[in-house]
């Protein structure tokens, strides 16, 4: 019995290894743009997401398993910017693989295109963890999907020219379902265009900008700094002179202040997703806008 078992995983292990033989190897720093990729590359693409779904992007501990999967990519795809500036940097250049180092074909830096939003017209380290290239979550509005998604199409373009009509038919798919994604969550958000919210880290705005929320503030009294007592008096205040009904996080952050917000004014807390794969049932890009969406909805409803 024990030697059938192990025959049939010696079978399992060499019929993978044949599945993904040919594919094209795509690494990406997030699970997001790891979900657009197997939308595009479809079974031509064996794709893996170094940050998990429930981990802040801005900081993730390199791990030699993830220089083995850069040193094998054919494609790496970045968000860009600098919201993985602390770690993306040196992976890459430990993975010695001269196929995806910025500026080579197979290096795809997905906000190429992208209308970004809160550029900084002068940088002042003072304010806090200040972008200096503007807001880096511009995968949070679903329109900027469109753009990711041709940024990676190009890139599996470049490196596999002979599969460019399947990855541009599957892009216009994914365009397609996105465009009419993207009608139902604005009628679903409409109802609700204008509520002012409360945010604990300045991560939402692409988000807030495509559904017609309004940020009022932030617990953190600038960018990366932890909530302190004189900004939490300043939020409770806020929030009962606007009569605030939700507070929203992310699954990295701790709640212990918005606890403590939402004691004093009666004000709800809600924890979305900032990503693909932050909570089980956020399978792919599309499951992210409605998982987040249903719950503002029966939040606030």
């Amino acid at each position: 019995m024990k030697n059938k078992i192990n025959t049939l995983i010696i079978a399992f292990m060499l019929m993978m290894t044949n599945v993904f033989a040919g594919a094209i190897r795509v690494v990406t720093t997030t699970q997001d743009l790891k979900s657009i990729a197997q939308l595009i590359g479809g079974d031509k693409v064996d794709a893996f997401g170094i940050a998990t779904g429930y981990q802040n992007p801005h900081f993730v501990d390199p791990k030699p398993s993830y220089i083995i999967k850069l040193s094998n990519a054919d494609l790496f795809v970045t968000v860009g910017l600098d919201l993985e500036t602390g770690w993306s940097p040196s992976l890459l250049g430990s993975s010695r693989n001269p196929k995806i180092q910025k500026g080579s074909p197979g290096y795809v830096d997905a906000s190429i295109g992208v209308q970004l939003q809160q550029v900084p017209s002068s940088i002042n380290r003072g304010e806090g963890d200040i972008h200096i290239y503007g807001n880096p979550h511009y995968w949070l509005d679903p329109v900027n999907g469109k753009q990711i998604a041709r940024n990676i199409c190009d890139g599996l373009t470049r490196i596999s020219p002979e599969n460019k009509a399947f990855f541009e038919s599957n892009l216009k798919s994914f365009n397609e379902t996105l465009d009419q994604k993207i009608k139902v969550w604005n009628a679903q958000m409409l109802k609700y265009k204008g509520t002012k919210v409360i945010a604990y880290h300045n991560e939402w705005c692409y988000f807030e900008n495509r559904f017609g929320l309004q940020i009022v503030d932030f617990l953190e009294p600038k960018p990366g700094i932890p909530p302190t007592p004189s900004q939490l008096v300043k939020i409770i205040g806020e929030v009962k002179s606007n009569s605030i009904r939700l507070i929203i996080s992310s699954p990295y952050f701790t709640t212990s202040s918005s606890d403590v917000v939402a004691k004093q004014t009666g004000a709800k807390v809600l924890t979305l997703a900032t990503s693909v794969g932050a909570f089980d049932s956020i399978k792919n890009y599309f499951d992210l806008f409605d998982y987040n969406i249903n719950q503002l909805i029966n939040t606030l409803k």
